[in-house]
C-alpha cells in the first residue's frame, strides 16, 4: 500500500507539473487570494492578536471537548434537533440513508460539506437510488465532470471560465456556449433553483456548533446553504466532532479570521445560525433537523497532546494558498479528500501513516503554512513527528499504521551508514573515495537516482573537511 500510494502521488504530481493550463489557473488564483488576505490584515499586531485569540478559543474547546459535545447534544435536543453519533464513515452513511429512506426521499440537495466528501456520501447514496446534487457552484461544476474538490474552499479553482463554459455547453441541457461569468452563473442557478423546490431533503456541513445554545453555524457566499437547509422539509447537518465551541461569543473572532483568511472578505455574504426545525408560528424552515457527528479517527488524534493541534483547523484553506507545493501541483495530485498542508497531516492520521507515507514527504518544510494558519497549527512539526511515526513502532503511540512506512532497503542503508560512522578508519576511507571519484558516479545510479530525478547531481568537494583542517594545521578529531 505504501509503495502504491507513493507512486500515485508522484505520478499525479508530475502530471500536474506538465500541465501549463493547470499551473496558470492555480498561479492566478493563488496570487489573488494571497493578495486579498494580505489586504485584510494591514496591521501585523492586529492580525497576531486575532490569531492568538482564535488559537486560544480552539485550544480551549479541544481541552474541554468531551464535556462540550455532551452539552451540545443536550442543547440541540432541547431545540428539537435530533443528534446522531457515528464512529466511522460507514456508520454515518448508513445513518443518513436511514433518515432519507424513512421519509421516502429520492432527491437530496447539498450545501458545501467537506465531511460529506470524507464520507464519499454522494456515491453511497447514488448506489442506493438517491440523487445527491451539489448546490455550491464550485461543487456543482466539478460534480458535472465527476471530479473531487481540488480546494476545501474553492472546489473548482483548477478550472478557468473557458473550461467551465465548454463544460456547461456540453453538460447542461439547452445551454448555449458563453464565456460571460454572469450568464454561466445564471445557467447553474436555473438548474439549482428547480432542484431546491423539488428536493425531499437538504444536507449541509457545519462551520461551528455552539454547545451553549445548540446552534449550527454555516458560512457561505452564494445562498445555496440557506436554500438547502430551509426549503426542503428535512435538513441533515454533518460535522466532525472537533467543530464544537462553547459559546456564541467565541464564534465572532473565529468567523472574523475565517473569512479573511479564506477568501479575503471582511464578512461572508451569508452567515446562517440554525437552532432547530420550523416552529408552529414560522412560515419557512425544515420540519425536521438532524445532526450527524462523525469521529472517523478524530478521537484517536485527540488522545495525543501534540497531534491534537490538527483538530484546531477551521478549514479556511490559507495554508494551501501559501504552500509552494500545493500551488504548483493543485489539489488532485494529493489523491486525498483534504489536500495541501492540512491534508498532509490529517489524511495520514485518518488513513494511516504507512498507507499515506507519500503525503508526509510532499513538503519542503518551509513553514509558510504555519506562518499563515489563523489558529497557529504547527504543521511542519507535526509532519516531522508523523514521518518518524511512519518508520518507528513506538509502543506508547496510538498513531494508526505506525512503523509500516519502513522499508528493508532504508534499514540496510541506515545500518551501513551507522557502521561507517562508528569506524573512523572506514569513514576516512569512504570520504577519500567520495572526494576523488564521486564525480564518476552516474546520475542514474540507484544510490542517487531519487535525488537526480528532479535535481542536479551533487558534486563532492575535492578534499574533505578533515583533510583541509590537517593541511592547515588545525584540529580535526
Amino acid at each position: 500500500m505504501h509503495a502504491e500510494s507513493e507512486i500515485l502521488f508522484r505520478d499525479s504530481a508530475a502530471k500536474a507539473l506538465l500541465d501549463p493550463q493547470l499551473r496558470a489557473n492555480f498561479r492566478r488564483a493563488m496570487d489573488g487570494l494571497v493578495a486579498k488576505r494580505r489586504a485584510q490584515f494591514p496591521d501585523p499586531k492586529d492580525l497576531q492578536d486575532l490569531r492568538d485569540l482564535s488559537t486560544a478559543i480552539r485550544s480551549r474547546s479541544l481541552l474541554n471537548l468531551p464535556a462540550l459535545l455532551e452539552k451540545l447534544e443536550k442543547s440541540c435536543t432541547k431545540n428539537g434537533i435530533k443528534v446522531h453519533w457515528a464512529e466511522t464513515c460507514e456508520q454515518a452513511n448508513e445513518l443518513i440513508l436511514g433518515l432519507l429512506q424513512a421519509r421516502g426521499a429520492k432527491h437530496l440537495v447539498k450545501g458545501k460539506s467537506m465531511v460529506s466528501e470524507e464520507m464519499h456520501l454522494n456515491a453511497f447514496l447514488e448506489a442506493h437510488g438517491i440523487e445527491a446534487l451539489e448546490s455550491d457552484l464550485g461543487e456543482y461544476i466539478i460534480q458535472l465532470d465527476g471530479e473531487t474538490p481540488s480546494h476545501i474552499i474553492m472546489p473548482a479553482i483548477h478550472k478557468n471560465k473557458d473550461q467551465i463554459a465548454r463544460q456547461f455547453s456540453q453538460k447542461i441541457k439547452d445551454a448555449k456556449y458563453t464565456e460571460d461569468v454572469d450568464e454561466l452563473t445564471a445557467m447553474a442557478r436555473r438548474v439549482l433553483r428547480q432542484k431546491f423546490l423539488d428536493a425531499d431533503a437538504g444536507l449541509s456541513g457545519v462551520n461551528f456548533a455552539v454547545a451553549e445554545t445548540g446552534t449550527l453555524c454555516l458560512v457561505e457566499n452564494e445562498g445555496n446553504g440557506r436554500m438547502s437547509t430551509h426549503v426542503p422539509p428535512l435538513h441533515i447537518a454533518v460535522m466532525g466532532l472537533e467543530k464544537v465551541v462553547a459559546t456564541l461569543e467565541e464564534v465572532a473572532p473565529l468567523y472574523a479570521i475565517l473569512t479573511r483568511s479564506a477568501t479575503g472578505q471582511a464578512v461572508s455574504t451569508y452567515f446562517n445560525l440554525i437552532t432547530g426545525p420550523r416552529g408552529n408560528d414560522e412560515k419557512d424552515g425544515p420540519q425536521e433537523v438532524h445532526l450527524v457527528i462523525l469521529d472517523n479517527g478524530r478521537s484517536r488524534i485527540y488522545a495525543d497532546p501534540q497531534l491534537r493541534a490538527t483538530l484546531r483547523c477551521i478549514r479556511c484553506g490559507a495554508c494551501m494558498n501559501h504552500c509552494p507545493v500545493y500551488t504548483r501541483v493543485g489539489g488532485h495530485a494529493y489523491e486525498a479528500v483534504y489536500p495541501g498542508p492540512i491534508g498532509k497531516i490529517l489524511t495520514p492520521q485518518i488513513e494511516g501513516v504507512g498507507v499515506r507515507h507519500d503525503l508526509l514527504h510532499g513538503s519542503s518544510l518551509c513553514g509558510a503554512c504555519a506562518e499563515v494558519c489563523p489558529v497557529e497549527i504547527p504543521i511542519p512539526d507535526i509532519l516531522v513527528r508523523l514521518r518518524r511515526e511512519a518508520t518507528h513502532e513506538d509502543p506508547s503511540s496510538n498513531v494508526v499504521g505506525k512503523g509500516t512506512g519502513r522499508t528493508a532497503s532504508e534499514d540496510r542503508a541506515w545500518r551501513i551508514w551507522a557502521g561507517v560512522l562508528k569506524r573512523p578508519a572506514i569513514y576516512r576511507l569512504a570520504t577519500w573515495f567520495a572526494t576523488r571519484f564521486g564525480w564518476a558516479l552516474p546520475a542514474s545510479a540507484p544510490l542517487i537516482k531519487s535525488w537526480t530525478q528532479f535535481r542536479t547531481k551533487p558534486v563532492p568537494a575535492r578534499r574533505s573537511l578533515s583533510e583541509r583542517m590537517r593541511a592547515e594545521g588545525g584540529r580535526h578529531d
